[in-house]
């Protein structure tokens, strides 16, 4: 169902390349396509990256299109636990870490994380992709796989 390019038993962290472009970014990554690949796949993908991002419903479309049946949800304790199965897309609500709030991307007991230096760094075309093992803030809406 979901394909990854291997690299030493992981899959490559894709990097966004525009200010607001982590959705796509994490879409990038499930999907198993390259950054501007994938935004060609959003209504107005590009514009979107640079200015306001997408919402969870826009992500979930581009991924029952092209990858399965998906749905966001907003984490109750009632679905807490569900977060932590690969191939899950978080949002990490706003704060004085992240103003605009932030995807990740669950995999392999990791959370892919499309701009990791944005802690040190907010020049975007210093961005770097990586894995991280905990979620650096509390998460608000997932986008799971249902089976």
């Amino acid at each position: 169902m979901l394909e990854y390019v291997k690299e030493k038993n992981r899959a490559k962290a894709i990097v966004q390349k525009h200010p607001w472009g982590c959705g796509a970014a994490c879409v990038a990554f499930m999907l198993g396509l390259d950054y501007s690949a994938t935004l060609k796949l959003f209504t107005h993908g590009t514009r979107k990256a640079n200015h306001s991002g997408f919402y969870c419903r826009e992500i979930i479309n581009v991924l029952n299109r092209y990858n399965g049946n998906y749905r966001y949800k907003y984490i109750k304790y009632k679905i807490k636990r569900r977060i932590y199965k690969d191939h899950t897309l978080v949002f990490i609500g706003r704060s004085s870490q992240y103003p605009i709030g932030h995807y990740l991307c669950r995999y392999q007991d990791t959370w892919m994380d499309p701009w990791i230096n944005f802690s040190k760094n907010k020049n975007i075309k210093e961005a770097k992709a990586g894995f991280r093992k905990r979620l650096p803030a509390r998460s608000i809406y997932a986008i799971l796989l249902i089976p």
